[in-house]
C-alpha cells in the first residue's frame, strides 16, 4: 500500500486576518483525500514547537495564512529553516507581496501599470494639500503591508483625508495614497512554480452599497457576485492573463497567486499580488479553478505537488532536505 503524505497544515496564526485563516483551514482540511494525505493541523499562534518536533516526519505544508506572521515571509522562513516545503512563495516573495510599496517598485521596473501613488510614514509631517494635489480625488489610502482591504478608505473629499490616514496607521507604519481608478475589478489566478498556468479571470461585482472590495464584500455571502469568466473581450482576458503570470514573475512567487486588477476604459491597472489566496468556499482561486474544471480537492492536489516539485528541485541541487 503507498505511503500516506504527511501534510502539514498551517492556519490561524496571529493577524488581523486569524478568523479567515482558519475557516480557510477548516474548508482545506475537510477537501483533502484522507486516503493520499496525513494531515496534521497547526496553528503558529500556539503550535510552533510543536511543529519543530514534527519536522522530520512532514512531508510537505499547505500554508493558509494571512496578513503579518503568516503571509509576509516569516512562516515560510521557519519552514525553510526545517527544511518543510510548501505551496506557496518564498519569503522573498511573500515579503515583497505583503509590501504594496515595495511590489509597486518592482511591478513598474517590469513595465506593469499602476495607479499613480505616493507613500507616507508614520513621523512625516502631515501635508494634505500636497497629497491632494498630487494623486487629486478621489483617493485610495491604505496600509502599506496589509490584506483583505483592512485599514483602507476612499476619500472623496480633502477633509476626510486625516481620519483616513489614522485608520490606516493604526495597521502600519508606511500608508500608500494611491490614485482611486474606476472600472471594472478582475483578479487573475497563476498556479505553477517555473512553468505557469494562468486559470480564467474573474470578475468582481460588490453589491452597490459597497464602495468597494471591502472585508465584508469579500467574506459575506450574497455581497458580491463573482463571475467567472469576467464579462471582458478576449483580448482584455489574455491581457488580464498575461499580467497575472508577469506579476508573479516579477515579485518571485512560487506556487499560486492572485493578482488583483482594475479595467478602465481600454487600460489595466494591477493592484496588488496575494501570495496566499483565499481557500474558504466563498474564495476566488477556487472559484477560477472551477471554472477551469479542476475540482477543490484536484486544486489542492496540484498544490501539494507543487510543494514536492520544490523539496525535489532543493534535492537535485545537492540542498540538505
Amino acid at each position: 500500500m503507498r505511503k500516506k503524505i504527511s501534510v502539514a497544515l498551517l492556519s490561524g496564526g496571529t493577524s488581523s486576518e486569524r478568523d479567515i485563516s482558519l475557516k480557510g483551514g477548516d474548508y482545506v482540511f475537510s477537501a483533502l483525500d484522507k486516503n493520499k494525505y496525513n494531515v496534521v493541523r497547526y496553528d503558529p499562534q500556539t503550535d510552533i514547537p510543536r511543529l519543530f518536533a514534527d519536522a522530520s516526519e512532514i512531508d510537505v505544508a499547505l500554508v493558509i495564512l494571512h496578513g503579518a506572521n503568516g503571509e509576509d515571509g516569516t512562516v515560510q522562513g521557519l519552514l525553510d529553516l526545517l527544511h518543510i516545503p510548501y505551496q506557496c512563495s518564498g519569503p522573498l516573495g511573500s515579503a515583497v507581496a505583503m509590501n504594496k510599496l515595495a511590489s509597486k517598485r518592482l511591478y513598474e521596473a517590469v513595465g506593469i501599470r499602476v495607479p499613480a501613488y505616493m507613500w507616507v510614514n508614520r513621523n512625516s509631517p502631515v501635508d494634505i494639500t500636497r497629497y491632494v494635489e498630487r494623486i487629486g480625488m478621489p483617493m485610495v489610502v491604505k496600509p502599506a503591508s496589509s490584506g483583505s482591504s483592512i485599514g483602507m478608505s476612499i476619500v472623496r473629499e480633502e477633509n476626510g483625508l486625516p481620519k483616513a490616514l489614522e485608520n490606516a496607521f493604526a495597521f502600519d507604519e508606511t500608508v500608500l495614497i494611491e490614485e482611486y481608478i474606476s472600472g471594472v475589478e478582475i483578479t487573475g489566478a497563476v498556479i505553477g512554480n517555473n512553468t505557469l498556468e494562468a486559470l480564467p479571470i474573474v470578475e468582481i461585482v460588490p453589491q452597490s452599497h459597497h464602495e468597494y472590495f471591502d472585508f465584508t464584500a469579500k467574506y459575506t455571502a450574497g455581497e458580491t457576485r463573482e463571475i467567472c469568466p469576467a464579462r471582458i473581450s478576449e483580448a482584455f482576458t489574455k491581457q488580464a492573463r498575461e499580467l497575472a503570470c508577469k506579476a508573479h514573475q516579477a515579485l518571485f512567487c512560487k506556487g499560486c497567486s492572485r493578482t488583483d486588477m482594475i479595467l478602465c476604459q481600454d487600460r489595466i491597472y494591477v493592484l496588488e499580488t496575494n501570495t496566499i489566496p483565499g481557500m474558504t468556499s466563498a474564495s476566488l482561486l477556487p472559484l477560477a479553478a472551477k471554472t477551469r474544471g479542476m475540482t477543490f480537492g484536484q486544486l489542492l492536489d496540484r498544490l501539494v505537488e507543487l510543494g514536492l516539485e520544490r523539496r525535489q528541485a532543493d534535492i537535485e541541487k545537492g540542498r540538505d532536505i
